[in-house]
């Protein structure tokens, strides 16, 4: 069985997509990708699959499993996790002519589609609110 298991991060969200032949379909934790919630954001993981055209995901089915984070960390490391699996199912599999197409296609768009954003949440300190602001001063 041809497939490849790749994943995608964002803060504290992780997504696992598993891409192997099959008819087109994409799942995101079993349910399909038209009733991914928030509406607004399914679109940014309708990007992944539109800027390299949708004739590359026909013949494949992705199932992804996502855990972690929010809302939006969780779009984003899903459609980062979609990203990274096709462009590894087409190295395994295909040909790395079409496979350095794509990531180029990809980096081009938007970087973060192929490389994940090493930014983290940085830790509160005592003498203040937050990680940097402080506590206001008083004389009095």
């Amino acid at each position: 069985m041809e497939a490849v298991q790749t994943y995608g991060r964002k803060k504290n969200a992780t997504a696992v997509a598993h891409v192997k032949h099959g008819k087109g379909m994409i799942r995101i934790n079993g349910q399909p990708l038209e009733l991914l919630e928030p509406e607004i954001l399914r679109f940014k993981v309708y990007e992944a699959i539109l800027v390299v055209g949708e004739d590359k995901f026909a013949g494949l089915d992705i199932r992804v499993r996502v855990r972690g984070g929010g809302q939006t960390s969780q779009v984003y490391a899903i459609r980062q996790a979609i990203s990274k699996g096709l462009v590894a199912f087409y190295q395994k599999y295909v040909d790395e002519a079409s496979k350095k197409e794509i990531k180029d296609t990809l980096v081009a768009f938007d970087r973060t589609l192929l490389v994940a954003d090493p930014r983290r949440c940085e830790p509160k300190k005592f003498g203040g609110p937050g990680a940097r602001a402080r506590f206001q001063k008083s004389y009095r």
